[in-house]
């Protein structure tokens, strides 16, 4: 088995497997930190600029932030694609999907009543389904026509390429049309905020540095966890879909909750689904264009437990998410009792991805 730092980290493979559990352990700790620090400064920089912009936090996040968070699923995806491990690249973006409204949307919801703008949940939200849909419907159907040797192969990976080239523009012309000019969104506190001191250009600064730091931390926290995992003798498949897939979605965990923590709750809803978008359209669409990504794994107890576990949650999850969008449309924001069945529903996929491994 080939070590996931190989795999799910952007640096040098030999200062994790190199290193002792002890010291590997010490290393998430103090990444945690920087993480959350870097979290700080790309909530800060973000809701500056929705301010000097006159862009709603929702749309902000929907866009510039989920593009900047998933950049580790997207580095980790593509390498992992390159370095011959193609299932690692699909099941960590299905799995970050998971993770990203499981974990993220539904621990949000049951922290603060999280603010439901019609305008993008409209537009955004039914892309997010379709292009779940889509990816799930090319897995179903290349794999009844081929079996065991299904791959999403370079055709998936221009459609789905083009399909984010064409989402890109949509989402900067849909914030262009969004019907208010709200600086901080549609929260009732929201104007509580006062206007952000400083210029664009340090604003865009300060976010960009956060981001780097969140990406870095995070980066090292998943190779550090992943090496702990296979010296464990955690399966690798479950690694792809828990471990790793978690791990690259801490940007988007920790950009939420301290969003949250700073009075910004719309950042985390549009990050979410922006991030759901692009896990699919970016991440995947990237990594099928880097390799051929096979759908069966021969080295698992189930072969096909891709198809039987991850697709089927990511599908369920985001429509039972569609229904609250309806649901908290009507009220201008959603019921905190929204985000128990999906943190369950993570909970389960976890404890269903151990069992079928």
């Amino acid at each position: 088995m080939i070590a996931p730092a190989t795999l799910a980290s952007l640096l040098p493979t030999a200062w994790f497997n190199g290193a002792p559990t002890l010291g590997l352990a010490a290393l998430a700790v103090v990444t945690l930190v920087l993480v959350s620090k870097g979290a700080d400064w790309l909530v800060d920089g973000a809701a500056g600029l929705a301010q000097r912009l006159g862009m709603p936090e929702m749309v902000v996040g929907a866009t510039i932030v989920s593009l900047g968070t998933t950049t580790p699923e997207a580095a980790v995806s593509v390498m992992a694609a390159f370095n011959g491990e193609p299932g690692l690249a699909l099941g960590n973006g299905v799995g970050s999907i998971i993770a990203d409204t499981g974990l993220i949307f539904g621990a949000g919801c049951l922290l603060v009543a999280l603010p439901a703008d019609r305008f993008l949940l409209n537009r955004q939200g039914w892309v997010q389904v379709g292009s779940a849909v889509l990816l799930a419907a090319l897995c179903y159907g290349v794999y009844a026509q081929h079996g065991h040797a299904a791959v999403l192969g370079l055709p998936v990976g221009v459609l789905l390429t083009a399909l984010l080239v064409a989402y890109l523009a949509v989402s900067v012309r849909w914030a262009r049309q969004h019907p208010t000019t709200s600086k901080a969104g549609p929260l009732p506190h929201a104007s509580d905020h006062p206007e952000h001191p400083h210029g664009l250009v340090a604003l865009l600064g300060l976010g960009l540095a956060g981001l780097a730091l969140v990406v870095i931390a995070g980066d090292a926290l998943v190779g550090s966890v992943s090496v702990i995992a296979v010296r464990w003798g955690v399966p690798q498949a479950v690694i792809a879909s828990t471990i790793v897939a978690f791990g690259t979605s801490l940007p988007e965990l920790v950009t939420g909750y301290r969003a949250i923590k700073k009075g910004h709750p719309g950042l985390l809803v549009g990050n979410v689904i922006g991030a759901d978008i692009l896990n699919v359209l970016f991440v995947i669409g990237l990594s099928a264009l880097a390799a051929p990504l096979s759908i069966i794994d021969p080295s698992a107890n189930h072969p096909a437990v891709f198809l039987i576990l991850p697709v089927p949650t990511m599908i369920i999850m985001l429509l039972y998410m569609r229904i609250c969008i309806v649901i908290a449309g009507r009220h201008g924001h959603f019921s905190r009792w929204m985000g128990a069945p999906l943190v369950t529903g993570y909970i389960a996929y976890l404890a269903g991805s151990y069992a079928l491994s």
